[in-house]
């Protein structure tokens, strides 16, 4: 499945460690979903997630947002569209390199158990039709350019970040995320909190290609306008779909 981007305004990340709301209909206002968290996350529980959703609503486009490899399986990978991998620039050197060579390290090694046991192996030596079938799942993964501003969150603790970063490394970051890493997405996160426009602004001066994300603490319709005329692509939001999804209605464009 290829992604207009044009298209998506409004994403809703779904924490499949948390309950759903019992009408998954609502989910038919939003334009993406993104399955994923940082806490009581599972291969099992994000299936479930998955599944359910598509479900309800087959053709809205599902990605998955794993922190761990251990979130992914031949399963999962066969029921979204794509695999977002988020590269987090403030966090600490397992949540920017070592889980990205981890979770290919276990591609490579156990092929069989993470893409399907329809694999050819010889020894730990993947065979051709094991090759082809790593390079089709690099197909479906989409790196994030990843910055967490709240200290003070789950998602700052699990990813090692102690530090904020300024306006102007937002900026520097949106710079390397397309012009030296080539990334498709890059997300400003404020995890339960609200922000505000100015590090959206920061970073939309220097995208053209690479899409802008904005989640934290977007609770109302006023919020995500002011994110989107800040230069965001998209808004995320997630708390208030679990909480109160009336409220969540309030956040659409």
């Amino acid at each position: 499945m290829s992604i207009d981007w044009s298209d998506i305004t409004h994403v809703t990340k779904v924490d499949p460690a948390e309950d759903l709301p019992t009408n998954l209909d609502i989910l038919d206002h939003t334009d993406l979903v993104i399955v994923g968290g940082s806490d009581g996350v599972t291969e099992a529980n994000s299936l479930d997630a998955i599944e359910r959703i598509r479900r309800a609503l087959p053709d809205l486009p599902v990605f998955q947002e794993p922190y761990s490899s251990g979130h992914v399986s031949s399963e999962t990978i066969d029921a979204v569209d794509y695999l977002s991998i988020p590269a987090v620039y403030n966090g600490d050197r397992d949540n920017f390199v070592a889980k990205h060579v981890e979770f290919f390290t276990e591609i490579a090694a156990k092929p069989q158990e993470t893409l399907g046991a329809g694999l050819p192996v010889v020894g730990e030596v993947i065979a051709s039709k094991g090759r082809d079938a790593v390079a089709q799942l690099s197909e479906k993964i989409l790196p994030e350019g990843y910055i967490v501003q709240n200290l003070d969150s789950k998602a700052a603790t699990e990813s090692g970040v102690d530090e904020a970063y300024t306006t102007d490394q937002v900026a520097g970051a949106a710079l390397a995320t397309e012009s030296f890493y080539d990334f498709p997405i890059f997300y400003v996160e404020y995890s339960g909190t609200y922000g505000g426009p100015e590090d959206v602004e920061a970073a939309a001066n220097y995208l053209d290609d690479t899409v802008l994300f904005y989640g934290g603490g977007i609770e109302t319709h006023e919020q995500t306008e002011e994110i989107l005329d800040a230069g965001a692509d998209a808004v995320v939001v997630g708390d208030c779909f679990h909480d109160d999804p009336e409220q969540f209605l309030e956040t659409l464009p």
